[in-house]
């Protein structure tokens, strides 16, 4: 089928991406779903960081490349195999397939999926395929992001690349609970852990940030976020933050956590971060900084306080378990999620919303397809 899509030419042009334009939106050719794929028709995709680290080159991907990975839509077709995903049915798309059976898909989340982040890394869906294609006779491959390419107006993916929602769930809560929520609320719920009570710091409070702010909060925690841009810190005081500060405030202070999650991935945030957790506490790091940065950690510290450092990939996350959990407390009026939303833009205007991103001027971009929504 022809499907309209946002395709990456290349990555690393100079920014900003309005001017160098490294996309291209025009018509591909999807194939229809193989054996233990669906394709979906995407109603709702967030702009989020993980693609903005493709275009700018810091996370090295095959390209071209259609990207977009945090999304939701409808499923129009199954493959062969697929007997627990009805057509007609709201799924939340997430961006770490997993096979079930790797040492990663054992650990509970710990872990990614050995098999899903290979294929991640290759542009291909977790069966190695490439369904996504161009040119005369489609005979130019499209690879595809972290297993979704969500900027387009439908996509076939791997059956284990979603998440069943009831149709109460909106599209555009949906899109955030595949990678914002999953990302920033999971740091929380299963890498940091707090006892109940106990005080969590956000440094960072971009749409993962933000989003870990709002399941900590709902969760009973007392929550103080940190970050640079003062319009964020007054929203995070808004969204149930009892304090938000400046990375030089909160030094200043000496205020600690016994839990804090990082999700800016900059060096200096992760330092604050590590400056911020007391004594006996963890720090929860979900961000993805450039490859080549390194932080300054004191060993002294680490021991002597008996901290604790924890990488935490996709919020260390059971998709299938966590995103229901979410959904509960969306249900139930506790995670306001409609407020990560900043922006609504069209998939035309996608170098733009890159530039604001990259400005840190927006939490949640979403691309809505017209005529898309059920």
């Amino acid at each position: 089928m022809r499907i309209r899509g946002a395709v990456l030419e290349r990555a690393g042009d100079t920014p900003p991406f309005a001017i160098s334009r490294p996309f291209t939106v025009a018509d591909l050719i999807l194939d229809p779903p193989g054996p233990g794929e669906v394709l979906v028709r995407i109603e709702a995709a967030g702009v989020c960081h993980s693609d903005l680290s493709v275009v700018d080159g810091n996370r090295v991907r095959p390209t071209p490349m259609l990207l977009g990975h945090e999304a939701a839509g409808i499923v129009e077709a199954v493959g062969d195999g697929v007997t627990d995903t009805p057509i007609g049915g709201r799924v939340v798309m997430t961006f770490l397939p997993r096979c079930g059976d790797c040492p990663g898909c054992r650990s509970d989340g710990r872990l990614p999926c050995e098999p899903g982040t290979a294929a991640n890394n290759a542009g291909t869906l977790i069966g190695g395929g490439i369904r996504l294609h161009r040119g005369e006779k489609g005979a130019e491959p499209v690879h595809h992001h972290l297993g979704v390419s969500a900027f387009a107006s439908h996509a076939v993916v791997s059956r284990s690349s979603v998440v069943a929602v009831d149709p109460d769930v909106p599209p555009e809560i949906a899109a955030l609970l595949g990678c914002a929520v999953l990302t920033g609320g999971g740091a929380v719920i299963n890498a940091g852990r707090p006892a109940p009570g106990e005080h969590v710091i956000v440094v960072g409070l971009g749409g993962v940030g933000m989003a870990a702010l709002l399941v900590a909060a709902a969760l009973g925690h007392p929550v103080i976020g940190i970050d640079a841009v003062e319009a964020k810190l007054e929203l995070a005081r808004e969204l149930g933050a009892v304090d938000a500060l400046t990375p030089a405030e909160a030094l200043a202070r000496g205020i600690h956590a016994p839990v804090v999650i990082e999700a800016a991935g900059a060096v200096r945030a992760f330092e604050t971060a590590l400056a911020v957790t007391a004594p006996g506490g963890t720090t929860v790091t979900v961000g993805l900084p450039r490859p080549d940065a390194y932080a300054n950690v004191s060993p002294l510290v680490l021991t002597a306080q008996a901290r604790t450092i924890i990488g935490s990939y996709l919020g260390s996350a059971v998709p299938g378990r966590d995103i229901p959990r979410y959904v509960d407390l969306w249900r139930e009026g506790r995670l306001p999620l409609e407020r990560l939303v900043s922006s609504r833009v069209r998939l035309d205007d996608l170098a733009e919303a890159m530039d604001r991103l990259a400005a840190g001027e927006e939490l949640r971009q979403l691309i809505t397809f017209e005529g898309n929504h059920s």
